[in-house]
């Protein structure tokens, strides 16, 4: 099942799903160039060597953190899409609608592993920031990185909740906008 539960439903997809279309591509978007900056540093760090020069400063330290927040900023889209990756071989010959049932109840649990995951990276965002902890050779503050995790597990969290709800109880969905 690779297409949308907004598309499932029937219809053009309800206002709230193409509100949240737009942050989860917006999110995407800012991922995007996150990870494209990264790859910029790093280039002009390899060709500034190349040239005597010196690499950049802390630039493998630039790429992980470039890597964590593009990572994060990713998932809300891809919960959006469903483009986890789903093994659907034994509810295959359950009938459509059942099948949609059985995917809304495996995108509600999905929620509450992202809600789960989001509540523990923020507990772990609180504890670092009460660390200071830094990176060694810019000294940038780690906690930095988990402000968009806490963000896009938190986004991924309530699409896969909305897109539970469109399928499982399609009037409380249609009353929120969803």
């Amino acid at each position: 099942m690779s297409e949308t539960l907004t598309d499932t439903i029937g219809g053009p997809p309800a206002p709230l799903f193409r509100l949240l279309r737009h942050i989860c591509i917006a999110s995407a978007a800012i991922g995007g160039l996150v990870i494209f900056g990264a790859a910029f540093v790093v280039s002009y760090s390899i060709v500034k060597s190349l040239f005597g020069f010196g690499a950049v400063r802390g630039e493998f330290e630039l790429v992980e953190l470039s890597c964590a927040i593009c990572a994060s900023l990713f998932l809300p889209l891809c919960q959006l899409n469903k483009g986890h990756v789903m093994v659907d071989v034994f509810t295959n010959w359950l009938p459509g609608k059942m099948n949609r049932s059985v995917d809304a109840l495996w995108t509600l649990l999905f929620a509450a592993g992202w809600a789960f995951i989001c509540w523990r990276i923020l507990h772990g965002l609180w504890e670092i920031q009460g660390y200071g902890d830094r990176t060694m050779l810019l000294r940038a503050p780690v906690w930095w990185v988990y402000v968009p995790a806490v963000f896009g597990t938190g986004l991924s969290a309530f699409v896969a909740l909305m897109q539970s709800l469109a399928v499982l109880t399609p009037r409380l969905a249609q009353r929120i906008g969803a």
